[in-house]
């Protein structure tokens, strides 16, 4: 696993954040050593997988980057005549994904899809997993792709939905970003590759608060919602049609 050495330089590219073949040439590094509990939110989908797939159905992984829920979904789940479409808008995390997944030995059928999420048809889906994907479609999209998601759904069916959110109190919202940025540093992580990255996601990545995210989810007809995994800022979601 190649380290993420991105924002260490001085001279790092000053532009804003995209997912380009730099980025995916350590994004397991990245996201190890910038997402607590990203492990964890892994190792979850393929619990959920197991419980909520059902034969005959389609899951989805909007967002897939390198394919890690992908991968989670495809190894926890046994039903007959399942597939996993992934789609992604980045060539360079597409052309690594693909290699991954065909390196994999499981049977589950999946397609990698060179795409935008937004675009993306859901039909006869059991499982829909946004793992951190949300966060980078402009504001006015979202409610649309997670009626999208909730139209395409079979009854029973799970989304999941991963994301960086903002605390309503601002106190607790700074203590949580401090909390976090002190992780990072503990993740060998320098003042100056924290501040560059954060300056290079600003506008990138535009969080939303808890309640708003619940809001969306039950407004478009979802039965239920909940938090099934939170570590400071970083929350997975789960609702069920």
């Amino acid at each position: 696993m190649s380290e993420d050495r991105i924002y260490a330089s001085e001279n790092a590219d000053d532009g804003a954040f995209e997912f380009n073949e730099a980025v995916a040439a350590v994004f397991p590094d990245m996201l190890k050593r910038s997402i607590p509990g990203y492990a964890a939110s892994i190792a979850g989908i393929g619990t959920i997988a197991r419980q909520f797939v059902t034969e005959e159905s389609r899951c989805y992984d909007l967002g897939c980057s390198l394919g890690a829920a992908t991968l989670a979904m495809r190894q926890s789940i046994s039903g007959r005549d399942c597939r996993i479409l992934s789609i992604d808008n980045s060539s360079a995390m597409i052309r690594r994904c693909r290699k991954i997944i065909n390196d994999d030995e499981s049977s589950i059928p999946v397609d990698v899809i060179a795409g935008d999420v937004r675009e993306m048809k859901i039909e006869n889906a059991s499982m829909v997993v946004m793992n951190y994907t949300m966060q980078f479609l402009p504001v006015d999209d979202r409610d649309q792709i997670v009626e999208k998601i909730f139209s395409g759904m079979n009854k029973g069916g799970v989304f999941v939905l991963s994301e960086k959110v903002v605390e309503q109190d601002p106190v607790v919202e700074k203590m949580l970003v401090d909390l976090h940025h002190e992780q990072k540093k503990r993740n060998a992580y320098s003042d100056s590759e924290i501040s560059r990255k954060r300056a290079a996601i600003v506008n990138v990545l535009i969080p939303e608060n808890l309640a708003t995210h619940k809001t969306r989810i039950l407004k478009s007809g979802f039965s239920h919602v909940g938090v099934w995994l939170r570590f400071f800022n970083f929350v997975s979601m789960v609702a069920i049609k």
